[in-house]
């Protein structure tokens, strides 16, 4: 039990920066703001904001709600952020919320959040990665290049389409991947759909991974301003275009079709969009001055993003009836189906697909490049086997951590569903939100003497309130996602107690002392 609740003090944390030689400290707090906002602008507004919108089988939707969804999730994500601004600024190393837990509630709650991670990192790629294929098709349409619907996306998304065909829909992107299913070659009796982009882009990336890529914080601040100007290009162009109909009708239920149970849903779902502002603390080793920059450039982040998602999405149901846009890529989806100039819708939906490339393909990259890294760090702390640590001698990387997570990616993005993604995404990081948020809570009575920069307002209360909101949002994730979140602790659990417990660095250094 003593090696359960071992914690890793913060002044061990500072010892493994001086032993590793440290991160150079140039990023000040609008590269921060900037690394923030390139991390969450992706997948989540450019993919599953449809299926939010409309719901599936298992839930509801928001309808034209979607912007009260999206404040009830920023809410629940700025309390969180405040927690992790405290930790930022107080432990200012790598890791993220590993780490923290790993200073604040001991080993075993760090190797939970470092094994939830996994989920975080790993199998939010495959969601983006599965969006990302959308956007890249509709792209290439604009060429006069297509390819096969068997080739493009997944069985439950087409077997979908296929059913909304047969009960009368007409929309274009639906009859194409209701398509798939007669069109798809049959192998042991069993049709072969796949979704190709997905998987070629992360192994592309994988590849560019493992061979090493160098990014400038002015690089990426120059791609967060191509993802803001593209969104600005879809709000402006979609102002013109709206029906102010399409968010009261009543024959479609009105504003909020299905009550608060399909605003709780919606916002549920669309955690998806803001699972990136938390990716500013795992750069707290590089900030110029992580007591004061740190706080800023993660609730800033958020504040920015917030602002445009609720005008996205009040302008996309705006555009085209909401029961339209259950797709992977709706922005493309309302633009096709609202009633303005076909020239301008055109070009349009020509200017869309590229942002949403370039935005979706940075944010594949960047947490490719992340979950290697966090396999790193629990393998120096000797919770996983240290092959995961080797750094490639000729390219300076994390090769076999990279090739293992591009694999794993890769793979299941050519299969899975984009909401069954999203939802396992957004419980793992909830999760890890609820665990951060305690820490604070603990590390102020554990460690109340330690410097805080930064202090979370109106604790204890504050932190209690982003596990409650945090928690109802977990609450309205159907009950699949929570089984198959608990499975993958239980094989976490195992993994723990037959392998790290018994090589764990800090219990190491204990039994010599």
């Amino acid at each position: 039990m003593s090696q359960l609740l071992a914690r890793k003090s913060i002044a061990d944390c500072d010892a493994d920066i001086s032993l590793r030689g440290g991160l150079k400290r140039t990023l000040g707090k609008w590269h921060l703001t900037a690394l923030g906002v390139g991390a969450t602008i992706g997948a989540g507004i450019f993919a599953t904001t449809g299926t939010a919108i409309v719901g599936d089988a298992v839930r509801p939707g928001a309808g034209p709600a979607i912007v009260v969804s999206f404040l009830l999730t920023a809410l629940a994500c700025g309390f969180a952020a405040l927690c992790y601004a405290e930790f930022a600024s107080m432990v200012p190393v790598s890791g993220s919320a590993y780490t923290y837990a790993y200073a604040s509630l001991g080993e075993f709650v760090a190797w939970i959040i470092g094994w939830d991670l996994i989920i975080e990192y790993a199998v939010g790629n495959i969601g983006v990665a599965i969006g990302w294929s959308g956007h890249f098709r509709e792209l290439i349409s604009h060429f006069g290049m297509s390819m096969p619907a068997w080739l493009a996306t997944d069985y439950r998304t087409a077997y979908d389409a296929a059913a909304a065909v047969a009960s009368g829909a007409t929309e274009p992107t639906m009859v194409y991947l209701a398509s798939a299913v007669s069109t798809a070659p049959v192998l042991f009796g069993i049709p072969f759909i796949a979704n190709l982009p997905a998987f070629l882009a992360v192994a592309a990336i994988t590849v560019i991974l493992v061979i090493g890529i160098r990014e400038s914080a002015n690089a990426n601040n120059a791609m967060v301003i191509l993802k803001i100007l593209i969104l600005f290009f879809f709000i402006a162009v979609g102002v013109f275009l709206i029906k102010p109909s399409n968010w009261s009708t009543p024959a479609t239920g009105g504003f909020a079709p299905n009550g608060i149970a399909g605003i709780s849903a919606g916002a549920a779902i669309i955690f998806f969009s803001y699972i990136g502002f938390d990716a500013v603390s795992t750069a707290a080793e590089e900030a110029r001055d992580p007591g004061r920059d740190m706080p800023f450039g993660i609730i800033m982040s958020l504040i920015i993003c917030t602002v445009l998602y609720i005008a996205i999405s009040a302008v996309m149901t705006g555009m085209a009836p909401w029961g339209t846009l259950g797709t992977a890529e709706p922005m493309i989806t309302a633009l096709a189906n609202a009633d303005g100039p076909p020239a301008l819708i055109s070009f349009s939906r020509f200017i869309i697909s590229i942002g949403a490339v370039v935005a979706m393909g940075s944010v594949l990259l960047v947490f490719q490049l992340g979950q290697p890294r966090i396999f790193m760090s629990m393998s120096r702390d000797g919770l996983l086997p240290p092959f995961l640590a080797k750094i490639h001698p000729r390219f300076k990387t994390p090769y076999v951590g990279t090739i293992i997570t591009g694999v794993f990616v890769a793979t299941f993005a050519a299969f899975a569903n984009i909401a069954e993604v999203v939802d396992l995404t957004n419980i793992g990081t909830l999760f890890a939100f609820v665990l951060v948020s305690i820490g604070v809570i603990v590390l102020r009575y554990v460690d109340p003497d330690r410097p805080r920069p930064f202090r979370v307002p109106g604790a204890p209360w504050t932190p209690l309130i982003s596990v409650a909101a945090c928690l109802y949002l977990m609450v309205n994730l159907p009950g699949v996602t929570w089984r198959r979140f608990l499975i993958w602790l239980v094989i976490g659990i195992v993994f723990y107690f037959s392998y790290g417990i018994r090589h764990s660095r800090l219990a190491g250094k204990a039994k010599e002392a």
